[in-house]
């Protein structure tokens, strides 16, 4: 039998580095859970038709400034949808100290964050095969996952998804969902 699990009204972070499966494992995730939504913290970027600030490595404060306002929005989104007796799967590239200043946004509990972390290898095939491109603007593979590795905090579950189907992924969180639990905040 599939491990299945209800959190219930909670919000669940799903983040990594891009091309690492966070989408599509919170969508499958999100199908798995009896009342669910999921939060896409990109949508909130595209919202912004004319001023939009890319996030490039050493971004200057504006594009800074606009990432912190997606996290803060899909934070607010998925409170008010936890509020409302909804499992909110978020779905976004929190990385490096961001991380804790996302959790502290999140006034829900309980509150999971799972870390999908495969090698770098298997992203750089990922990203190979996708009809979008992640990368690019300065961003690399190597050094986005350089920054989750030494510079993000070991908060919640960290799963390293190299060589899982999608399937596996989500059964995988949802058997460790008590160690993705984010505790005394």
């Amino acid at each position: 039998m599939l491990p299945s699990a209800d959190p219930g009204p909670a919000v669940v972070l799903i983040t990594g580095v891009m091309a690492s499966g966070k989408s599509t494992v919170a969508q499958a995730l999100a199908e798995r859970l009896p009342r669910s939504v999921h939060v896409r913290g990109d949508v909130f970027r595209r919202m912004v038709v004319s001023g939009r600030a890319e996030m490039v490595p050493g971004a200057y404060e504006e594009a800074a400034a606009q990432l912190r306002l997606r996290y803060r929005l899909s934070a607010m989104t998925a409170d008010t949808y936890a509020g409302e007796g909804w499992t909110a799967v978020v779905q976004d590239v929190v990385l490096g100290a961001e991380l804790a200043g996302y959790v502290e946004l999140v006034r829900t509990r309980p509150l999971y964050v799972v870390v999908l972390a495969p090698e770098p290898r298997a992203v750089a095939e990922r990203e190979a095969g996708r009809g979008k491109s992640g990368y690019g603007a300065g961003w690399t593979v190597e050094a986005l996952d350089r920054v989750l590795r030494e510079e993000t905090p070991r908060i919640g579950l960290w799963l390293d998804t190299t060589g899982q189907t999608v399937e596996q992924s989500v059964d995988a969180v949802l058997a460790q969902l008590d160690q993705a639990r984010v505790r005394g905040a």
